[in-house]
């Protein structure tokens, strides 16, 4: 198994609200091999942390591959993301 992990810092003066078209869109992707995804804001429980993550598990390389090489998935990141963020940290683990 492969596990996604994706953290992301927003620009300065954008509100945590303009992640939600984002993180739906995620959430609405159905890639094949997908086991499970978790995702959403930080729940601001301490300072200077990440504003969003993205937890997902894929059933094996070849799954994780094709869903980064998707085009919508491309998408979302350049339209939905990439604009409002400073900075974005990926690591996939292998399980």
């Amino acid at each position: 198994m492969v596990r996604n992990v994706v953290v992301g810092r927003l620009r300065a003066g954008v509100e945590l609200s303009a992640l939600e078209p984002g993180l739906t869109a995620i959430a609405a992707l159905d890639p094949p091999g997908l086991v499970s995804l978790a995702l959403g804001v930080d729940a601001r429980l301490r300072e200077e942390l990440w504003d969003f993550a993205i937890t997902s598990d894929f059933a094996d390389e070849d799954a994780y591959r094709a869903y980064d090489a998707d085009p919508e998935h491309g998408r979302v990141r350049r339209e939905l993301f990439a604009p409002f963020c400073e900075q974005i940290a990926r690591v996939q683990l292998v399980l």
